[in-house]
């Protein structure tokens, strides 16, 4: 998605180019920027562990910086705020993550349901956190008694070493394992997964074209075309960030010399999550379409605030507005 806002970008600018560098060792995802730093006038670096980015960024000021999902980071992993040379943007995944729980309550045959993540990162425990605050606040609007499933063996443990729950697969590019959490929990009689895991997603959605009556809802990007099996589809909808039109826009906050730098929350207040109701890329009914545009318009406004990662005063059975 964000190479899609880029793109976008370059369609729209005959003279810009683009060169599109793939680093899949997280660990030396820093070290390859520094490599290439002085090649480029624009340096875009989706994913958490590109944060520290934020000390190369603060040595190369005539370079731009945009950072996805991650705020900047000195060379101590301190949090910086005022680069003027670096824009980091991080999303809501817990509006998102809200809206996927509303979703799965509300379409799910069997009462049981479950969140699927890779690795408990922030952002990664904020979707799990925000899809559970939906169960609960779907539970009680709606009047159901639909169960969270977890598998304890499969607990994640989150960057501060707390035990956050949940199912955790263990990484991001094991689809084989995948399948095989997402077999364990459908045994369990799980039918509705919202899972945010990746490429070990895919594990996921393959199992669940396996089951007769198990459907998925995607994460980050419309996954819709990823669930065709036959003649049917396992995926019921995706929670989205839209990195792309972020990306995008701060493209072209630097060509028009607009771009301020400093880190960004993008919300439903900035049209910058949501969920797929677009026709014919989702299997929703129509009374769970209404109701996640209901709970879409009290996360803009503030009447629904759920909890992410490290909140202290709310947590998925307790938040604003639930």
């Amino acid at each position: 998605t964000v190479y899609e806002g880029i793109q976008q970008f370059i369609s729209e600018n005959e003279r810009a180019e683009v060169t599109h560098i793939q680093e899949t060792d997280i660990d030396t995802s820093v070290p390859a920027v520094e490599k290439i730093v002085d090649d480029y006038d624009v340096i875009v670096v989706p994913g958490f562990q590109f944060g520290p980015v934020g000390a190369i960024a603060a040595t190369h000021p005539d370079r731009k910086f945009i950072l996805v999902d991650e705020f900047a980071l000195d060379e101590d992993g301190n949090q910086v705020d005022d680069l003027k040379n670096m824009c980091g943007l991080k999303f809501a995944e817990q509006e998102s993550g809200f809206l996927a729980g509303i979703a799965a309550v509300l379409e799910t045959k069997t009462d049981k349901v479950a969140v699927v993540n890779g690795v408990a990162f922030p952002p990664n425990v904020n979707y799990q956190y925000g899809f559970e605050a939906g169960v609960h606040y779907a539970n009680k609007k709606y009047d159901k008694d639909v169960e969270l499933v977890e598998l304890a063996e499969y607990a994640g443990t989150d960057i501060t070493n707390e035990n956050v729950g949940g199912n955790y697969i263990g990484g991001f590019d094991d689809p084989e394992a995948g399948g095989v959490l997402a077999g364990k929990l459908m045994r369990k009689g799980v039918d509705i997964l919202f899972v945010a895991a990746g490429n070990s997603g895919n594990g996921v959605i393959d199992a669940a074209k396996e089951m007769k009556n198990v459907m998925v809802i995607g994460c980050d990007v419309d996954q819709f075309d990823s669930g065709a099996a036959d003649d049917r589809n396992v995926i019921l909808t995706s929670a989205v960030k839209c990195m792309d039109k972020s990306v995008y826009q701060q493209l072209n906050a630097i060509k028009n010399g607009a771009f301020e730098g400093g880190n960004h929350i993008m919300t439903a207040g900035t049209d910058s999550i949501g969920i797929i109701v677009e026709e014919g890329r989702h299997q929703m009914g129509d009374g769970t379409v209404e109701a996640v545009t209901d709970a879409y318009e009290k996360l803009k406004d503030g009447t629904v605030v759920p909890p992410q990662n490290f909140s202290e005063d709310a947590t998925p059975e307790s938040f604003p507005g639930l």
